[in-house]
């Protein structure tokens, strides 16, 4: 379902009337915004889903002549949903099997031609906002990738102008220290992805080292429900060592192919024609530093619908 077609439904679901036809169709509008704006606070597309149905919910029973600005107001929702939500999956990440990943995302090509935005979406970029408190992340998210003003945000997270300035520049220096090092090209990265597969595909383990960064670092998400590791991997003998060792005791014909995931290109692994794992990578400076591995079938969801349109 597409998040337009998915948006209609909510809104024709709440009746008739000038006013009503009149907030479903700015929500409409701005649906694909208020979905980015979820997602990349919360890094859970099915939680961003009902963090827009909670907005709809509140958009639906204001009374539109009393707002100046619709677009900024439907933002402003979705903020404060979000920042609720967002502290609720921060306890039920503490108890979460392995390490917790974002949920991949099989998206559309203009999403990779908006640079700003695929970066903002990508695995890595979703792993470095996890590491902000909820307040900084909205603030980070708002400013830096939707580029809204001060006193906008500052109405959003119920903060005065002064305080967002101080969040948002303690917010950017923690990104910037963490954020990838060099910027990589599409077409290198599908190169480098597809030296990658051919590697794994073939057990080429010498052509897994020299693709490999000497620290990179491979995280597995199973939700304890899928097998995956526990821990992070860290060095390139140690990863491609496991990966190769792994397929190894396969039982069952796998299949690797390239998709759009986050903007970004990825690998999707299919077990015997059904969907298994969506592996995500990060580069710096033409190698993988990088490889997140999304088993847990919970997160998997988006990446069997139709490519999923984002927007700023």
């Amino acid at each position: 379902m597409t998040s337009e077609n998915s948006g209609r439904e909510q809104a024709d679901a709440t009746g008739g009337g000038a006013a009503a036809d009149a907030a479903t169709e700015d929500f409409v509008a701005h649906r694909n915004l208020l979905f980015t704006v979820a997602y990349e606070m919360l890094g859970s597309a099915a939680d961003a889903e009902d963090v827009l149905q909670e907005t709809w919910l509140r958009w639906a029973g204001v009374d539109l002549d009393t707002v100046h600005d619709r677009r900024a107001y439907l933002v402003r929702i979705t903020t404060r949903q979000a920042l609720n939500r967002l502290r609720t999956l921060g306890r039920r990440k503490e108890s979460y099997v392995g390490s917790w990943l974002p949920e991949p995302l099989l998206t559309t090509p203009d999403v990779a031609e908006d640079v700003e935005l695929a970066d903002s979406v990508s695995m890595a970029m979703m792993l470095v906002l996890e590491t902000l408190a909820p307040v900084e992340r909205a603030v980070f998210v708002l400013r830096e990738v939707f580029d809204l003003g001060y006193d906008e945000i500052a109405e959003a997270v119920e903060k005065s102008p002064a305080a967002v300035r101080q969040i948002a520049h303690r917010a950017r220096a923690h990104v910037a220290a963490r954020r990838p090092r060099g910027e990589v090209s599409a077409a290198e990265s599908r190169r480098a992805l597809a030296a990658f597969q051919r590697a794994v595909e073939t057990g080429d383990l010498q052509g897994l080292l020299d693709i490999l960064s000497p620290d990179v670092v491979l995280l597995g998400d199973g939700g304890g429900i899928k097998q995956a590791v526990l821990r992070p991997i860290i060095g390139a003998d140690k990863v491609a060592r496991l990966m190769l060792g792994g397929l190894g005791k396969l039982d069952m014909a796998m299949s690797m192919d390239p998709a759009q995931v986050n903007g970004h290109p990825a690998l999707v692994v299919r077990l015997d024609g059904e969907l298994d794992t969506v592996v995500a990578v990060r580069f710096d400076e033409g190698r993988i530093t990088g490889l997140y591995a999304v088993r847990n079938p919970e997160k998997l969801s988006y990446m069997r619908e139709e490519a999923t349109t984002l927007s700023r």
